[in-house]
């Protein structure tokens, strides 16, 4: 594992930045940490092209003391309007030494141990992907289902521009990396609690309030269902859903942080790009 927090500041997270509106990279442009020992957990979707992803991680890495990142699936889109025409996996790992580059921790990193209010907890950054097993009732199959979410016009891009080379499918990818990434878990110090930052929910319930249900089927894997009681969970911090909030599951904090669409946070109470707190808890400030 790597270095801690040094015993101060605070865990924020946010995700789904889509920079690539400019109302959403103006938000990037103003966040700022209450501290110069706080840290900022980014849960994936900063952009489409690597060229804003670097800017958006590049501009808050400069801001906080420690800058993790998660990807998301519109980083992995090999998109037309991207001159990085990398693909699948090759994409990934491009990413991932954008990030060494600028100081960003990224799921291929020791994971870092928070020890400032509210920690010791281990940061584990995750790149999990999705199995198409989050099913539409009534459907059993993969086959099934997008044949339901094709007939229904409810489709995610991904299906035309986030490929899986070099995995026979994306499905396949995600397997590769639960395993690989179940593995690291299983070895982290049994008497410390994590955080665990993903782009997708470790269990389908965040779904449920879908206006889509059929999108659920891009929305992760029943393969990290128990991870929350296995992994000593303290928070799941993810996004994607654009639905911010928080749920509970068996006693564990559940926290979507996303941004999302300005057509979608411009009908919000809540000021747009409003950084949530993960540690310390509301309970636990002082």
């Amino acid at each position: 594992m790597a270095a801690t927090a040094g015993g101060a500041g605070q865990l924020w997270a946010i995700s789904d930045l889509h920079i690539s509106y400019p109302e959403n990279r103006a938000l990037v442009e103003k966040m700022h940490p209450d501290s110069d020992e706080d840290w900022l957990l980014v849960a994936g979707d900063v952009a489409e092209t690597v060229e804003d992803v670097r800017w958006a991680l590049d501009t808050l890495a400069q801001r906080f003391r420690r800058v993790v990142w998660a990807p998301g699936n519109h980083e992995l889109w090999t998109h037309p309007s991207d001159p990085v025409t990398l693909r699948g996996d090759a994409r990934y790992r491009h990413l991932v030494e954008v990030c060494r580059e600028l100081g960003v921790t990224t799921p291929e990193d020791p994971y870092p141990v928070w020890d400032g209010p509210g920690g010791p907890a281990v940061v584990a950054p995750l790149f999990l992907l999705y199995d198409y097993s989050f099913l539409p009732a009534g459907c059993a199959t993969k086959e099934q289902g997008l044949a339901y979410a094709h007939g229904t016009g409810v489709v995610c891009s991904d299906e035309y521009l986030l490929h899986p080379d070099p995995y026979p499918s994306r499905e396949a990818w995600c397997r590769a990396r639960v395993a690989e990434t179940e593995q690291r878990l299983a070895g982290l110090p049994a008497d410390l609690p994590t955080i665990l930052v993903n782009h997708y929910p470790l269990d389908r319930h965040p779904t449920d309030v879908l206006w889509y249900p059929e999108f659920a089927l891009w929305c992760g894997t029943r393969l990290t269902a128990d991870w929350h009681r296995r992994f000593r969970v303290d928070t799941m911090v993810y996004g994607h859903l654009h639905i911010p909030r928080t749920t509970w599951r068996d006693g564990v904090r559940f926290e979507e942080v996303s941004v999302g669409y300005p057509r979608e946070w411009r009908t919000r109470q809540q000021p747009p790009g409003r950084l949530r707190r993960i540690l310390p808890r509301e309970d636990e400030a002082r």
